[in-house]
This record gives structure tokens, sequence and C-alpha cells, in this order.
């Protein structure tokens, strides 16, 4: 195995998905996956859980009018509205730059959608960015021993069983928050200032689908 420093994003080869990397730029997928297991590599946890945690695996789906592979969720928590649902990657290390993911929200009663974690530490202690077809919003997050503070948001109209696009910018302090191209939060915080994992989020019983996240270091 052989480690490849990309200035702030470290990634280590292994099997874990589908990747491209060009110059300081990296986009994951799981088109060499197999369909209806979990990726290699990546840690299935939960915040807060109670009872079974959520089953993440490989499936097939459209995207972009392509057939193609993604990752979602074949079983949700049902058991708490309270737990996050979280499948994430410690053997890449991201500190500033940009993370862009897709996502498509499939199902959820009491809460949808979903969206990127990253500088993640452990499963009780990262930042998020969720978009909520329910609820009309996009928002900012951390979680702190495993307390979750809201540091902005916006309301948007966020169409379930579509896809859309998250893209996050941070900057040592600054964070800014784009969907779908448009940028529509921004906060200062600094509660996480070392590097740390990538990963996806959902909440309680939300169902999603997640493609192509994209990492660029910042310049």
């Amino acid at each position: 195995m052989r480690k490849v420093v990309l200035s702030t994003v470290i990634l280590v080869i292994g099997q874990f998905a589908s990747y491209a990397c060009s110059g300081q730029e990296l986009t994951l997928n799981f088109d060499k996956e197999d369909i209806g297991k979990a990726p290699t590599g990546w840690n299935i946890e939960a915040t807060n859980a109670r009872g079974e945690i959520a089953s993440w695996k490989v499936m097939a789906d459209l995207h972009n009018g392509q057939d193609t592979k993604v990752l979602g969720m074949t079983k949700a928590n049902d058991d708490f509205g309270g737990t996050f649902n979280l499948c994430w990657i410690d053997s890449i290390q991201f500190k500033d730059g940009e993370i862009e993911v897709s996502f498509k929200a499939l199902k959820g009663v009491v809460d949808q959608g979903g969206g990127p974690i990253w500088r993640v530490k452990d499963m009780n202690n990262y930042y998020i960015a969720r978009a909520n077809p329910l609820e009309n919003n996009f928002r900012l997050y951390y979680v702190k021993d495993s307390s979750r503070k809201t540091l902005d948001s916006a309301r948007v109209k966020v169409p379930a069983n579509q896809w859309h696009v998250i893209k996050i910018v941070h900057t040592g302090e600054k964070i800014e928050g784009y969907l779908n191209g448009e940028k529509l939060l921004e906060c200062i915080d600094d509660t996480f200032t070392e590097a740390g994992g990538i990963g996806l989020w959902t909440k309680a019983d939300a169902v999603t689908n997640f493609d192509d996240i994209k990492l660029k270091h910042s310049k």
C-alpha cells in the first residue's frame, strides 16, 4: 500500500472505492464495487445509536442519464429520531479545500436527505452539511461529543427523488455551503481545526443515495 499526499488531502490507496486522481483533485465513486455489499474500507457507524444501525450498500441507479453504481441505504434506523447514520472513511484525511457530493433523497417519515461529513475524528465528532426535502432547508452543523449544533441555515426547496449537489468550501475557520451551484451558507467556526476523515450522513429513517464525492485541496 502506498500513500499519495495531495496537499491537505491525503489518500491511502486501497480497494475502498473507484477513484480518479488528477493533479491535486480526487473523485471517489463506487463503480468498481460489488452491488449489494458495503464499500471496502468504509466505516458504517452511528451517532446516538439505538437498536440496529443502518445498512449501507452499493446499488444500481441512474445518475446524469447513465446507469451507474451508487452508495445508498438498504435499511434505515427507525428506532430513534436522534440517530445520525454515518458511512465514512479515515484513510482520506481532509482539512482545507472543497468537498462536493451528489445525493438523491428517496424516502423518510421522520427525516429525509443528507450530505457530506468532513474533518471527522470519530462517530461523535465531525462537521456536516445536509439538505432536507421535508423541511425545505439546507444547513451546516458540527457534532461534538454526540451533540449537534447549527452553524448556519437557509430555506430552499430540495425536491426528493432528484439528484442534487452539495459543495463545501472550508478554509481555516471559514466554511461556505453551496447547493446546486448556489452559495447559501457561510460561517466561521473553530470547533475542529485539524484534518479528519470524510464521509456521508443521514438522520433517523432518511434513505438517500450518494455518488461522485469530489475533493480539491486548497491552493
